[in-house]
């Protein structure tokens, strides 16, 4: 003969994670909201007013190009150029060009610009190139920096590509 097993039945009282409070059928229907006025009622094709860009930079705040050019010349960074490039393109207002001494220097140059960027209360977009340290791109959103090696920044001629006193000399034949 097999033994047989015997099964306990323990009666639990209902927790209160597990207790849910019942609510009849009609309490679960939504409720219609009150319609609005025809004064507060949102309009169609509404546009949101366009806001103006003197207004997205806060005052009291200083103005990103004066931040980067300040954190540029404050670890004597070399050559710095700024051009502005609103009539060129979208990506950005404001192209920095500077120059470093090493790869060291660079990466320096361009981590004390974030830096600045940040305590000033501008967000960055990103960084890249800071681990080779020859050329380090700093994106601010309206102000992108270029760091490079004096060899680098002669090589691809950035300030050629976006000057726009470019534009106003002769073709070479």
């Amino acid at each position: 003969m097999t033994p047989k097993k015997t099964v306990r039945k323990t009666s639990k009282a209902p927790t209160k994670s597990s207790a849910r409070p019942t609510r009849p059928a009609a309490a679960k229907a939504a409720k219609p909201k009150p319609a609005l006025p025809k004064s507060k009622a949102p309009k169609k094709n509404a546009r949101a007013p366009k806001k103006a860009v003197a207004a997205a930079v806060p005052s009291g705040r200083p103005a990103l190009a004066g931040v980067v050019q300040a954190a540029l010349e404050d670890l004597k960074a070399q050559n710095v150029t700024v051009l502005d490039v609103r009539d060129l393109t979208d990506v950005a207002d404001t192209i920095v060009v500077a120059s470093g001494t090493s790869d060291r220097h660079v990466k320096s140059l361009a981590r004390n610009v974030v830096d600045a960027a940040r305590k000033a209360g501008y967000k960055t977009g990103g960084v890249e190139g800071e681990r080779e340290g020859e050329w380090v791109l700093v994106d601010l959103h309206d102000v992108i920096v270029h760091v490079m090696l004096p060899r680098i920044r002669e090589f691809y001629g950035l300030e050629k590509l976006w000057d726009m006193r470019a534009l106003d000399r002769p073709a070479l034949a």
